[in-house]
């Protein structure tokens, strides 16, 4: 990766910063920390979509060339991935060439790892980073679980029990499958029915004890994370705040500081504090006139439309790493891409930073069927594009595909 500074975790915030975020260009910017000034880049809402396609690595980036899942998940700091085909596609994608059997050896490799660090969500982390951030950014989550566990007739007691036995279970390097997991807490006595094994998994991980390894056919695996990942990066709070707030606004910005803190699920304080500690590595700009916040080298990348083409997963950062997805998609739209508001996103496809479709594969034996649903009128050429980059996902997956276009109305 380009970015020299981006590994250098242990010398904190301003080390990793050093490659990653310092202007090209010269002149000093404005740090991001303060409160967007007259002399504040001043971005339309179409300059920002261009630099956010950079940011998200779905366009050339001016310094960061991540060659692996280990830059790319770093990059982006916390990649969303409750739905692991998605997060694996989203990591295939901007890695050309690579196919999901890379990906999964990269995963076994513990290049990354998946566990539920922010929102009581899956991510995929960087490995060595799983720890803190469930420190930093897991534990208002963790705090607000005892409803749910009310909810499901369960005890804090009983989910620490929970903690212990998997603990047990596991060490010495241990894997097991979800199922396996909720059969040996039943051993032990623990009621897993209904919604009360999944919760005391994310519990389990949710305290730092386990995290998701990578699957064993279809399905996933737990591991001590300890034991998976026995050399953390250990920064401490203000650094922890000063990364994640460098590695959110450089893989996402232009966005704002709501975003950022919608994202992460911290306060609005630790979010600001996060900015100042980032420094001049990001910078204050307004987007149609409101504040936003930028890595400050993004500044040097092409501001001009691109008419690219993109078929991503449903639970890509593009859309899942924002809560104002009004630069990405048209307010039509939304319905469409997420039925019935019920959070769970249909896989797009994107022409220009904006979403034009929706795109739903099955996987069989000998294709990988794809069915697509126009959500603009997209000319022959336009279709070509769009079978192009869906074909590209099926080389991922290693099926030749067959992609299904709906008739005349």
């Amino acid at each position: 990766m380009a970015t020299s500074g981006v590994r250098k975790q242990a010398g904190g915030v301003r080390q990793e910063a050093a490659g990653a975020g310092k202007p090209a260009g010269g002149g000093r910017r404005q740090a991001a920390g303060a409160k967007a000034p007259a002399g504040a880049a001043e971005l339309t809402g179409a300059e920002a979509l261009a630099l956010r396609m950079t940011a998200l690595l779905l366009r050339p980036h001016p310094t960061a060339r991540p060659k692996d899942v280990a830059a790319i998940v770093e990059w982006f700091g916390a990649m969303q991935a409750q739905d692991a085909a998605s997060g694996l596609w989203s990591l295939g994608l901007r890695l050309p060439g690579w196919t999901q059997a890379d990906v999964q050896e990269a995963l076994e490799r513990r290049e990354a790892l998946r566990t539920w660090p922010m929102r009581g969500t899956v991510h995929l982390v960087p490995s060595r980073d799983a720890r803190w951030m469930l420190d930093v950014t897991g534990v208002r989550t963790l705090a607000a679980a005892g409803p749910r566990r009310a909810f499901l007739g369960l005890s804090l007691e009983e989910a620490d029990r929970a903690a212990d036995v998997l603990g047990e279970a596991l060490a010495g390097g241990g894997r097991m499958t979800r199922s396996q997991c909720q059969a040996t807490l039943n051993a032990a006595g623990i009621d897993t029915t209904g919604q009360r094994g999944y919760h005391l998994l994310w519990y389990a991980a949710q305290k730092g004890v386990t995290c998701i390894a990578p699957h064993v056919g279809t399905e996933q695996t737990f591991a001590l994370l300890d034991e998976w990942v026995p050399d953390p990066h250990r920064p401490d709070r203000d650094e922890a705040l000063g990364i994640l707030a460098l590695r959110y606004f450089r893989s996402h910005g232009p966005t704002t500081r709501q975003d950022f803190a919608g994202w992460t699920g911290l306060t609005a304080t630790d979010a600001k504090r996060g900015i100042a500690v980032a420094g001049d590595a990001l910078t204050t700009v307004t987007v149609d006139g409101v504040e936003a916040v930028a890595d400050a080298a993004l500044l040097d990348a092409p501001r001009t439309p691109v008419d690219d083409v993109h078929a991503l997963p449903g639970f890509d950062e593009y859309l899942l790493g924002f809560k104002d997805r009004s630069l990405m998609v048209a307010p039509e739209h939304k319905q469409a891409i997420i039925p019935g508001g019920n959070g769970v996103f249909q896989s797009t496809v994107v022409r220009g930073g904006r979403v034009v479709g929706t795109w739903k594969r099955t996987l069989g034996k000998t294709k990988v069927k794809v069915a697509v649903r126009p959500l603009v009128d997209l000319d022959a050429v336009t279709r070509e594009r769009v079978d192009a980059a869906l074909a590209a996902h099926a080389a991922f997956v290693g099926l030749p595909p067959a992609v299904e276009w709906p008739g005349p109305a």
